[in-house]
């Protein structure tokens, strides 16, 4: 079976990237041919390719002319499957960009030849490094706009280098296309001879699927508990580790123990199941599980803390002050939080330091906070399990920020931290 490698297509708006994705799919016969014959019938009067109508497919979308959800497509190649996450390049639109992009374990990044680096450029390349996203591609789209000319992409490709090297992010491939023609999509192009790197699907081949870090400790968030009859199962998804039939198992944040006493893959009864599988199991006693609590081995616990230090991505138009409460969501899990200490906020579009203001967070500024959530979580470093080292900050059901786990210990004295919190409520 081959796998399937999730990425993220990211990119300043009117640069082609409907465009792009549509070709995309186009070229790898994933599009019926009645979706071919509607798409080239909704284009017809209007002056873009019927390819950036493949993910247009609300009437909402359709009549703005813009892309306005994300939205999740499938193609796939002889070497593997794929998901591809639309992000919105609109601004209003950042918020449907970090939900896509956290699932995602590569992006392509699409810069038009013509105009070069655009300030959401620079946001999405923010949120990418913010998200721990470094398979990157970039694609240098509409060369037929400059004459498919090498000095023209030399020099927007150094401006892109000089761009995201304060996001550390290093691209593995630069591949100069013109989406609407197909050039260097799903084969190489012959109005481009002096480009000697792989066509964009050879590129996508040429990525890792990510590496499971953490891989002998076990994390599985509990999505929910069914009864059928007598039995009972804890239904979740595996995110790191292994777990098997007749292993010791802690439920946190209750800290019970137990064993396994069955896997299953529905509708089969397993040995064991790996990361990334969706899972019931049963355990030998009788103990309380609910949505939240995460599974583990004894001995192999990641961080349950009531304060921990992160970096958070603030998206909503309306501020945030350390002294609001707002709700959190990692995993399955979900509490109220609020921001103890703002350390330090940089803007997303340069990555200049704000040295103002620090006791509020405003619409696209990144910060460096302590947090502090009224209920203990089941917490990991990002990089270590990113599943517990994720989160979303949300008022009702408006996400407002993004963001991802620096620390599971504080470094200042908790005693300082929590006389500030207390000073503050």
């Amino acid at each position: 079976m081959k796998n399937t490698l999730n990425f993220v297509m990211a990119g300043h708006v009117d640069h082609g990237k409907s465009t792009l994705i549509g070709r995309l799919l186009y070229d790898t016969g994933s599009l019926p041919p009645d979706k071919i014959e509607e798409l080239k019938k909704a284009s017809r009067d209007t002056d873009r390719t019927e390819f950036a109508y493949v993910l247009d497919h609300l009437e909402e979308e359709r009549r703005q002319g813009i892309t306005i959800d994300t939205t999740q497509v499938f193609f796939g190649t002889d070497e593997r499957d794929y998901v591809i996450i639309d992000a919105p390049g609109h601004v209003e639109f950042l918020k449907n960009m970090i939900t896509g992009a956290s699932q995602a374990e590569a992006a392509v990044l699409i810069v038009d030849a013509e105009e070069g680096v655009k300030e959401q450029t620079r946001r999405h390349a923010c949120m990418l490094s913010l998200l721990g996203i470094d398979q990157v591609i970039v694609v240098l789209n509409k060369m037929d706009l400059v004459g498919f000319k090498r000095e023209k992409y030399d020099s927007v490709k150094d401006e892109l280098e000089k761009a995201l090297r304060p996001f550390r992010i290093a691209p593995r491939f630069y591949v100069p296309a013109c989406a609407i023609d197909g050039d260097n999509v799903a084969g190489p192009s012959d109005r481009m001879p002096w480009y000697e790197g792989p066509f964009l699907l050879k590129a996508l081949d040429l990525l890792e699927n990510a590496k499971i870090s953490g891989n002998d400790m076990l994390i599985m968030p509990v999505q929910d508990v069914y009864k059928h009859g007598d039995v009972r199962r804890i239904a979740g998804r595996v995110e790191s580790g292994t777990i098997r039939q007749g292993d010791a198992i802690k439920i946190l944040p209750g800290g019970t123990t137990s064993s396994v006493s069955f896997v299953e893959r529905y509708p089969e009864k397993v040995n064991a199941a790996m990361v990334g599988q969706n899972v019931g199991i049963g355990i030998s006693d009788p103990l309380f599980a609910e949505r939240g609590d995460v599974i583990c081995l004894p001995g192999k616990e990641p961080a349950l803390t009531d304060m921990f230090t992160a970096t958070v991505f603030w998206i909503s138009k309306a501020p945030f002050s350390i002294r609001d409460r707002i709700t959190i969501r990692c995993a399955t899990q979900e509490t109220t939080c609020s921001v103890v200490t703002v350390k330090r906020k940089i803007n997303s579009s340069d990555l200049g330091e704000i040295k103002t203001g620090l006791e509020t967070l405003n619409n696209l500024e990144v910060a460096e906070v302590v947090m502090r959530v009224k209920r203990p979580l089941v917490v990991q470093d990002f990089s270590s399990v990113r599943e517990l080292g994720r989160f979303v900050l949300a008022r009702g059901e408006d996400i407002c920020a993004g963001g991802i786990v620096t620390g599971t210990s504080v470094p200042a004295a908790r005693d300082e931290i929590c006389e500030k919190e207390n000073a503050l409520s």
